[in-house]
């Protein structure tokens, strides 16, 4: 794939910066559809410094891989900081990692359930010591292949900042 060849230097990047912190990440793909975890699971020795995590596209699939009650997100919506910052910090604590990163967001070609634009997106990584950042990505695009890749790039470099920043 053109894209997990591209980012392939980055991601190797990442890798290399939870490892020489000894810390590992969990993902919690979104509108990216398993491309950040792809992306992160193509640098060999991945097992070092990834745990897992999974992809939430649906209520159901959210329920379980978080386990949060659904009190959790009582006013929240979807591709916002506020649900994008807990489900990073919820796959980060239940795969039991250092670094939990998630995006949220509508890539586009059909129609959101909440009415979210087409490419909208936001990234979030909870990190130890109560470290958060977010980030969102506009694409003002409907083609949502190209708004995919767009979100995945935008979740790494979020990613690649927070653990250059957290030192």
């Amino acid at each position: 794939m053109d894209l997990l060849r591209e980012l392939h230097p980055q991601a190797a990047r990442i890798a290399d910066l939870l490892r020489a912190r000894g810390e590992k990440v969990a993902v919690a793909d979104g509108a990216t559809g398993g491309l950040i975890a792809a992306s992160l699971l193509a640098v060999p020795g991945a097992l070092e410094f990834y745990v897992g995590g999974g992809i939430v596209y649906s209520f159901k699939a959210r329920d379980v891989l978080f386990d949060l009650p659904r009190e959790a997100y009582k006013g929240m919506r979807s591709v916002t900081e506020e649900y994008a910052v807990l489900q990073a910090g919820a796959i980060r604590d239940r795969m039991g990692a250092s670094w939990g990163i998630a995006e949220s967001g509508s890539a586009g070609s059909s129609k959101h359930p909440l009415g979210v634009a087409s490419g909208s997106s936001i990234s979030a990584v909870a990190g130890p010591d109560d470290f958060q950042i977010t980030r969102a990505v506009s694409t003002d695009s409907d083609d949502r292949i190209d708004n995919m890749a767009a979100f995945t790039r935008g979740a790494l470099n979020l990613l690649e900042e927070a653990l250059v920043r957290a030192g």
